[in-house]
């Protein structure tokens, strides 16, 4: 499913449903970002008149509904706290079943539209508070500070140890979440701590792979594949020799990966050889961190040994159902954000895409992610 949308008609479209932030980079790169939907970083292009890079879920803006199980607008980075499900989700009411059904994403992370506390041409800041209840029915009094950032050609060779190089066309964002404990307690493993949990939505094209480099030498299993059903094998590959992973992510068979953070790196990415195009998603990762949440749809065993990254492909919610609307996703988390009452946790994601020849960006996912796509080209095998 390829968007043929120019980032200038989403833009257009966007606009038309409410507010739109547009920042511009020197270099051509742009993104659009909406208060309307959460302070989403909706859409990004390597360039004017280039291709759309977020998904944007036009039916459903155009539909205007509201409160839904999930509201789906679409963007390649908003923000939501996890975890997810077991004893201690946000994304359940106390006493049901975890299943699709009674799943709710809670209304603060999806209803109403982000305040702009500052602007520049380079960033927009946001501000929101709420209150939130997990399935134990602790409630959470946050407050967040959303920076979303255009980022520069030195940010790149910070952030990934690279540079651009020739013949290659790119956009890069970071988006900075902090959270802070507005109530009067301490936030507690016992009653459950909540975490930043930030997703983007992309469009997939059928030969898109996302690619996890992953420490061959860490503890425990490699990889989560277990959320939605075991993924197949025809869509899942590892590679413990040059500690990387392949997950097919072509928005038709729904699924969902994770590494815990004794084995993630603090990169991954994606990658379609159809459309020269590479992105690769860097993260602060706390070196001493162990604790995090886990979004397994269970009563777990472990509630404090989930993922740090994750990637979930779309695909039917059962036989014969339709999708959630035909995307992939990659997802970042902070740790486990165990706070005093006015204490604060940050987590920063950062997002590059990079448009080219293959031979253009080779130089750049060796650097970044430890393969060649020469392979991650010959696909899952």
């Amino acid at each position: 499913m390829k968007s043929e949308a120019t980032f200038e008609r989403e833009v257009e479209f966007l606009r038309a449903h409410g507010a739109v932030e547009v920042l511009q980079s020197p270099s051509g790169g742009r993104i659009a970002i909406s208060p309307a939907y959460q302070g989403r970083v909706m859409t990004s292009a390597v360039g004017p008149n280039e291709r759309s890079l977020g998904w944007v879920n036009r039916k459903f803006i155009e539909d205007k509904k509201t409160g839904t199980a999930f509201d789906n607008y679409g963007g390649e980075d908003r923000f939501w706290l996890g975890p997810e499900g077991g004893q201690f989700g946000l994304f359940f009411p106390a006493g049901a079943d975890f299943k699709l059904s009674t799943w709710q994403t809670p209304a603060g992370l999806q209803e109403g539209a982000w305040t702009v506390a500052d602007k520049s041409p380079t960033r927009v800041v946001f501000r929101r508070s709420f209150k939130v209840k997990n399935f134990k029915g602790t409630e959470f009094s946050v407050d967040v500070e959303r920076t979303v950032e255009l980022l520069n050609a030195s940010d790149v060779e910070h952030a990934l140890g690279t540079k651009t190089g020739e013949g290659v066309k790119w956009v890069g964002f970071a988006t900075a979440n902090r959270i802070t404990n507005m109530g009067a307690k301490p936030w507690s493993k016992e009653n459950g701590l909540p975490s930043v949990w930030i997703l983007g939505q992309f469009n997939p094209p059928a030969d898109t792979l996302v690619i996890v480099p992953f420490d061959p030498a860490g503890k425990g299993e490699v990889v989560n594949d277990r959320y939605f059903g075991k993924v197949p094998a025809n869509r899942l590959a590892v590679n413990n020799t040059d500690g990387y992973l392949l997950f097919k992510a072509d928005g038709q068979h729904r699924s969902k990966i994770g590494l815990r953070p004794e084995r993630a790196k603090s990169l991954f990415g994606s990658y379609s050889d159809s459309t020269k195009l590479l992105t690769v998603v860097q993260y602060d990762k706390p070196a001493r961190a162990t604790d995090y949440v886990n979004s397994m749809w269970e009563q777990q065993k472990a509630p404090y040994a989930g993922d740090t990254v994750n990637s979930y492909n779309d695909g039917p919610t059962d036989p014969g159902k339709p999708s959630l609307g035909g995307f992939y996703e990659l997802e970042t988390s902070s740790p486990a954000a165990a706070l005093a009452p006015k204490a604060s946790l940050t987590h920063t994601q950062r997002t590059f895409h990079f448009a080219g020849d293959r031979a253009a960006l080779e130089p750049i996912a060796k650097k970044t992610l430890n393969v060649s796509l020469a392979k991650v080209a010959e696909g899952i095998r």
